[in-house]
């Protein structure tokens, strides 16, 4: 029913467009464990009110059946500030949709009043003992995309079988009940909440427990500047540092209110490297700022860089900046903890294609390092679950830049990310060090760990599924490479077949996924690297790592041996001339 989208399928009928109909009507989104992320248009392959409507009925009738008290507990929604104006999709609009779904089965829904970063509706459904919850988002994708998050009662993101039960639900629940479309019936619903203000006192409070140096924050003069890339993040990481006792970061004022067109960046994603951060770099000289907090649109995720001694400007790599949140996370919990038995219930978590850092500074420290599975979905399930047994789960990270710092929220969190790196620099730069030379003492204590990733571009799942295919059947049926130019291959594990060589008896310990490719390559000087498929993005991943043990300081040397060894990988591997593949650009 919303006249936009009618009109444009109306159109396409009118000009006989059968091309562009196949594509908006071929297939229906594939709801997976990461809910929903499509272009916003008409059709049922994209983002719009009736797929909005039709995955909330299917999202409800699944959490009927799985909790006798829906009624009573209700389910949190939240949205950020992306809206497309050709079809006539928003955020707000689609968040409104889907709380009228529920409200209509006589369902609570803590509806945010105003946009919000993504971590707060994890958040919510912890702190208000809620069913589940719905972030309308599509973080750092680009502008015409939006997405449908989903959590659980644990606070975590949805992990199989769910995301196969609600896809059964969204299929049997097609058709919109009746008063779907009419989201003006819940303002004057008493079933419909504003947990705004509350949450916002709420988490302000509860990230302070990992403020531990209150009166450095208020005299430092170390002054940083923030970017929310013209997404949600402005005025919670402000609210943050004032937790903090910190001075307000500058904020970069062509980027810090919320613009679903992105205007001043080619993707809205910090990831991507120093192009989104050029607004920062300028707006840091002016004021002398030494550091650079960016958060992508949905304020999920945190990039970093700090002004060197040569005047150039460093941006972190995820790798290097979870080395530095684990080594002073653990060192603060260190500090305030006395007795020393306690290091036997402490824990750290990272996904199987980041850095290995934590594992080495557990080694040494003796608190546990477990690796999951890629995403925060398997870190924040596996959080919740240590934690029910009691256990201290101080920090969980991946190289995508994103962090987990703090137990109230079990996703990563931007907010908290930034203003506990903020502490962090202040604390060194009173101690005349900065952010650079601390991570090198990390790695000079531990040892060096050094990272690169990448990925390219392909639109064709037939190139994808061939490519690994050859992997797999590379001297003959059912062998994978013995080397890789001239690095001897040492170890494969498969967590699409779930084959690990490593193993007695051949099968992965980690769950495995035929739905998604991924191979691990160890070689025997020591590198590791992994290949795998986006489950957001149409791109090939790949992340390679040399480890040293302590006292091997030659880091020009390892990182020479890396580039070597990711130079083959592209070259035989993925064949990018052969494989029509675009690689990623600045």
């Amino acid at each position: 029913q919303n006249p936009k989208t009618s009109a444009i399928v109306k159109q396409l009928v009118v000009e006989g467009n059968a091309r562009e109909l196949q594509k908006y009507f071929g297939s229906r989104m594939e709801f997976g464990t990461a809910g929903l992320r499509a272009a916003m248009g008409a059709g049922i392959s994209h983002m719009n009110d009736l797929t909005i409507i039709q995955t909330t009925q299917g999202f409800c009738r699944y959490l009927e059946k799985n909790f006798s008290d829906l009624k009573k507990r209700g389910v949190v929604i939240g949205f950020d500030a992306r809206a497309h104006l050709s079809s006539g999709g928003s955020s707000k609009r689609f968040a409104r949709l889907a709380a009228n779904t529920f409200i209509s089965q006589g369902v609570p829904v803590y509806l945010f009043s105003d946009i919000t970063p993504t971590p707060f509706v994890p958040y919510t459904v912890t702190h208000l003992k809620l069913c589940a919850g719905i972030m309308v988002t599509a973080s750092h994708n680009p502008k015409q995309d939006n997405g449908y998050k989903v959590y659980w009662e644990n606070g975590a993101q949805i992990i199989s079988p769910h995301d196969k039960g609600i896809s059964q639900a969204i299929e049997e629940n097609q058709e919109p009940w009746p008063q779907a479309w009419d989201d003006k019936l819940i303002d004057s619903s008493l079933l419909l909440h504003d947990p705004y203000a509350t949450v916002n006192k709420e988490y302000f409070k509860d990230i302070q427990k990992q403020c531990f140096h209150r009166n450095i924050n208020k005299e430092t003069n170390l002054k940083f500047v923030h970017t929310s890339v013209h997404g949600v993040g402005h005025k919670f990481v402000q609210l943050a540092f004032k937790a903090f006792d910190l001075s307000p970061p500058f904020a970069v004022p062509e980027q810090k209110d919320p613009d679903p067109e992105f205007p001043t960046v080619k993707y809205p994603n910090p990831e991507e490297g120093k192009g989104v951060l050029t607004l920062s770099f300028a707006l840091a000289e002016k004021d002398g700022a030494k550091i650079i907090l960016a958060n992508d649109p949905d304020a999920d995720r945190l990039a970093v860089a700090e002004k060197q001694e040569s005047g150039e400007w460093k941006v972190f790599s995820g790798n290097e900046l979870g080395a530095l949140l684990g080594w002073w996370i653990f060192t603060c919990w260190k500090n305030h903890n006395r007795d020393t038995r306690a290091i036997k219930d402490v824990y750290m978590l990272s996904s199987t294609v980041s850095s290995k850092i934590l594992k080495a500074i557990a080694l040494k420290e003796g608190f546990h390092f477990e690796e999951t599975l890629t995403g925060f979905k398997w870190m924040g399930n596996r959080a919740k679950q240590l934690m029910d047994q009691g256990k201290a789960v101080l920090f969980a990270f991946e190289e995508a830049i994103g962090y987990m710092c703090c137990p109230a929220v079990l996703d990563k969190d931007g907010v908290s990310a930034a203003v506990i790196t903020a502490e962090m620099a202040s604390f060194l730069a009173s101690r005349n060090l900065t952010l650079s030379q601390q991570l090198k003492a990390v790695y000079d204590e531990y040892g060096f760990h050094i990272t690169k990733a990448s990925y390219f571009i392909c639109h064709d799942p037939k190139v994808i599924q061939q490519l690994f295919d050859n992997l797999r059947n590379f001297d003959g049926k059912n062998t994978y490479p013995k080397s890789c130019g001239r690095f001897k291959v040492s170890g494969i594990r498969d967590l699409t077949t779930g084959y690990d060589s490593s193993q007695p008896d051949k099968k992965a310990i980690l769950p495995t996924s035929k739905s998604s490719q991924m191979i691990t390559f160890t070689f025997a000087n020591g590198g590791v690297a992994t290949m795998r498929t986006s489950g957001t993005e149409p791109k090939i991943k790949y992340y390679s790592e040399l480890c040293a043990p302590p006292g091997n300081s030659d880091v020009e040397q390892l990182k020479k041996e890396l580039d070597e060894l990711v130079n083959a990988l592209e070259k035989h591997f993925f064949q990018p001339e052969k494989n029509n593949l675009q690689r990623k650009t600045e």
